[in-house]
């Protein structure tokens, strides 16, 4: 999995590049908050991100801001690198969009434990796009080659859902599984159905005639 290490402290940056690569991590490191932000307004950034509070240019705590304000894109879970330990940093912390924290100077068994949380969380957040994403898919195969469409019996039209009679395409009932109920359109009534009901009503009449004379 990738993760992004943001961190201006040479020493601390290599510990944590060093420590990410030994538990079997692809790790990109920049050295402040600028430079995060620019990487992650990329499409394909890492999800995984540790960031330093207190950094030139932009701080943790102002990159954690502007990756919650994005509207699109996948999840990136963050941890903030921190020497902050006040409670009323942490709630900062959190309130900015960070999802865990890590005080410095870390230990090492505790920053990949939280590390392997924030992995299960991208990974689950992973899945579910994927099977989002499977079923919008199906969802819209369904709804364009399956269902029980009105077909008039005459002109071969069919009515959408605002009512509006369309020809219908051989396509479709050649490679979909879509099965057609009968109706008859307005035009084709008055066209066929409409004369065929007007003969056979005088045909009624003009039997009904002789039968009365008798």
């Amino acid at each position: 999995m990738k993760v992004l290490v943001a961190e201006d402290d040479p020493i601390s940056r290599q510990l944590v590049r060093d420590s990410l690569i030994k538990w079997g991590y692809e790790v990109t490191v920049v050295n402040d908050g600028n430079e995060a932000w620019k990487i992650l307004q990329h499409g394909e950034s890492p999800q995984l991100v540790l960031l330093d509070w207190m950094m030139p240019g932009m701080d943790g705590v102002e990159v954690c801001k502007k990756v919650r304000a994005k509207k699109n894109g996948s999840y990136v879970y963050i941890i903030l690198l921190t020497a902050k330990g006040r409670k009323e940093d942490v709630v900062d912390g959190f309130d900015a969009g960070a999802d865990d924290y890590v005080t410095k100077p870390f230990n090492a068994k505790e920053l990949r434990a939280r590390v392997k949380v924030g992995e299960r969380v991208v990974t689950l957040e992973q899945s579910l796009a994927k099977n989002i994403k499977k079923l919008k898919e199906t969802l819209a195969q369904v709804k364009q080659l399956h269902g029980l469409l009105p077909i008039c019996v005459y002109c071969k039209r069919i009515r959408d859902d605002k009512n509006y009679w369309q020809q219908v395409e051989k396509y479709i009932a050649e490679h979909s599984e879509v099965q057609f109920s009968h109706s008859v359109c307005p035009e084709c009534y008055a066209k066929y159905v409409k004369p065929q009901l007007k003969k056979v009503k005088k045909q009624k009449i003009h039997l009904e005639v002789p039968e009365l004379a008798r």
